[in-house]
């Protein structure tokens, strides 16, 4: 490889993208059908979690659901390991609970939940949406629940890496496109990709 091929205009060295990351997050070959499968998955959890909580009274109507929650999260038992292993996340779920946040923060995970799962299975900005669902998964996980949240996060991580791609057999096939990343001018593109006004594939 020559060194005209790692180094731009700016004098900064590009570290080349190796074959299989390729293969795997920006190919619009046969990855973009598995991404699929495993969007529309998660996507499909988020969506039903979401439409469940839109619907019921004790998140939408004052968030004493969510105040449930937080309340078994903080609790100290006795005896035994508390459900927050971590003093200083256990200090913040007391502080929003004692300032009454969950009156209108359950109402945001609801709708948030909704709105990941109806992204996610549209493949719109499946990038962004998987990061705000692995974002909610820690913060489950932090509470002290577990369920399913460990291997969603880790299919969301998986998701955020082919963020190119994943949604391409989607709305984001058309979006990305569109929207354009905010690190490409198009004057940093391939002549032929700047055309398109689109990024590489």
């Amino acid at each position: 490889m020559s060194a005209k091929s790692i180094v731009n205009e700016k004098g900064e060295i590009i570290v080349p993208e190796p074959p299989i990351s390729r293969l795997l997050f920006a190919s619009t070959g046969i990855m973009p059908w598995i991404w699929l499968v495993v969007r529309v998955f998660v996507g499909w959890q988020w969506f039903q979690s979401g439409l469940g909580k839109v619907q019921s009274p004790g998140w939408m109507n004052g968030g004493v659901a969510l105040k449930g929650f937080w309340e078994a999260a903080v609790k100290v038992p006795e005896t035994g390991k508390p459900p927050i292993s971590f003093d200083w996340y256990r200090s913040f779920i007391q502080f929003m609970l004692d300032a009454g946040w969950y009156t209108w923060f359950a109402k945001l995970i609801a709708i948030g939940e909704l709105a990941i799962g109806v992204a996610l299975v549209l493949g719109a900005l499946v990038g962004i949406a998987a990061f705000f669902g692995a974002f909610m998964n820690w913060n489950f996980i932090m509470a002290g629940s577990a369920s399913t949240n460990g291997f969603l996060f880790l299919l969301s991580i998986f998701l955020i890496l082919a963020w190119r791609n994943a949604g391409w057999i989607g709305l984001d096939r058309w979006l990305l496109p569109l929207l354009g990343t905010p690190w490409y001018r198009t004057g940093d593109m391939p002549p032929q990709v700047a055309a398109r006004g689109a990024t590489a594939r």
